[in-house]
């Protein structure tokens, strides 16, 4: 390999060329979207995100509760089930522990938006 290319997974990299990352703020500043509208768009993409991340957590549950009752009701093949149980417990909270970053990164977009736009901050006693 030469110094000017590097090559990383699937895709080639030239040294001399600049790197930007697609999307994020340049993107959103090129196409005249202000900073409030840019973070009321990334707190949208958070709250879907996060929905995506508690159906999942339900779906991986009902499949560890489907798997519990199947050990129990084919003892033939019950460590299987049980083995299976687990995993998908552990998905489902995988899936819970995804739902709740995007939860926290909803909230911080949220708070950032009200930053940019200039509202009055609500003071409340316990939060």
């Amino acid at each position: 390999m030469s110094e000017e290319k590097h090559h990383h997974f699937f895709h080639q990299h030239k040294k001399d060329e600049e790197e930007q990352p697609a999307g994020g703020y340049s993107e959103a500043v090129a196409a005249g979207e202000s900073e409030y509208e840019r973070y009321k768009k990334e707190e949208k993409e958070h709250k879907h995100k996060q929905h995506l991340g508690e159906a999942g957590a339900i779906a991986a549950g009902a499949f560890a509760l489907y798997e519990k009752h199947e050990a129990k009701k084919d003892p033939e093949h019950a460590h299987r089930h049980k083995i299976t149980e687990e995993i998908a417990a552990t998905a489902a909270v995988g899936a819970g522990g995804y739902a709740f970053h995007e939860h926290h990164e909803k909230k911080k977009d949220h708070k950032d938006a009200e930053d940019a736009s200039g509202e009055k901050k609500h003071h409340h006693l316990f939060g």
